[in-house]
């Protein structure tokens, strides 16, 4: 006749639920830092105060908003919203590409791959 096992009452995180919460991680740092040079790169030879921003750069201006906070925080002034735009167009762009880069991290972060 066979025991029944003992009721466990500690709870304990299963090892394969601790590697893939620390590849999530290691995942969206290297995308952050990835949209941040990418942000760099694009405001120092993109923007111009002088040029007419619309849907496009709306779009990616919205996309990279989200990775200029680490250099907002170390004292880098980074434009992020182009005051001479052409209205609605580089507005809906901008909101587009603030939902899709949250599309993209939120979606790794969520992620869970299929047992097969």
């Amino acid at each position: 006749m066979e025991t029944p096992e003992p009721n466990q009452t500690t709870t304990t995180i299963p090892r394969p639920l601790l590697k893939e919460v620390a590849v999530k991680i290691v995942i969206l740092v290297l995308l952050g830092a990835l949209l941040g040079l990418g942000h760099g790169w694009a405001a120092s030879r993109f923007y111009s105060p002088t040029r007419l921003a619309g849907f496009h750069t709306g779009v990616v201006e919205g996309a990279l908003m989200p990775a200029a906070m680490p250099s907002l925080l170390m004292g880098k002034d980074l434009p992020i919203y182009a005051p001479n735009n052409t209205g609605r167009g580089y507005n809906i762009g901008f909101l587009l590409g603030i939902n899709m880069c949250g599309t993209v991290f939120f979606g790794v972060a969520f992620w869970r791959p299929r047992n097969r």
